[in-house]
C-alpha cells in the first residue's frame, strides 16, 4: 500500500470517528445527560482509547520491525515492564468502598480499578515530577 493511500485512510477514520464522537455528545446534549446517554458516552470513550492504544502498539511494532528488528526485544521487556508494574499496582490496591459515601453500591471490582487508576496516575505523577527535576539537574551540570 502506497503511502498516499495509507494517508487517505487514515484521514477518513480519524474524520469518521470525529463525527460519531460529535454525534454521541450532540446526542448527550439533546437528552440531557441521561443515565443511557452518559454510559454511551462512556463506553465510545473506551472504545476511542482501546483502539488508540491498540492503534499506537501495533504501529510500533510494525515500524520497529521494519527499521530495526532487534529493537522488538527491547520493545517486548517494555511492554512486560508495564505489565507487570500494572499488575503489582492492581493487587496492591485495596478496593476499599470511599469514607463517606452514600450513593448506590459499587461492585468490588469497580473500586478495585478506582484504585488500580488512582494508584498508577500518582505514581505517573510523582515520576514525571521526579524526571523534570532529574532533568533540569542533568542540564544544569551538563552545561557547566
Amino acid at each position: 500500500m502506497s503511502s498516499s493511500k495509507f494517508e487517505t485512510i487514515v484521514k477518513v477514520v480519524l474524520w469518521v470517528l470525529m463525527v460519531v464522537s460529535a454525534g454521541i455528545t450532540a446526542w448527550g446534549y439533546a437528552t440531557g445527560f441521561n443515565d443511557i446517554s452518559v454510559d454511551t458516552l462512556l463506553y465510545w470513550a473506551y472504545v476511542l482509547v482501546i483502539v488508540g492504544v491498540a492503534a499506537a502498539i501495533l504501529f510500533g511494532i510494525t515500524v520497529s520491525a521494519i527499521n530495526n528488528p532487534k529493537n522488538l526485544i527491547k520493545m517486548g521487556i517494555e511492554l512486560v515492564a508495564v505489565v507487570v508494574v500494572v499488575g503489582v499496582v492492581y493487587f496492591l490496591s485495596s478496593g476499599a468502598p470511599a469514607v463517606g459515601y452514600v450513593g448506590k453500591e459499587v461492585s468490588p471490582m469497580t473500586l478495585k480499578l478506582t484504585d488500580t487508576v488512582l494508584n498508577l496516575t500518582y505514581i505517573l505523577c510523582a515520576l514525571t515530577v521526579l524526571a523534570i527535576i532529574l532533568g533540569g539537574i542533568r542540564n544544569a551540570i551538563r552545561n557547566k
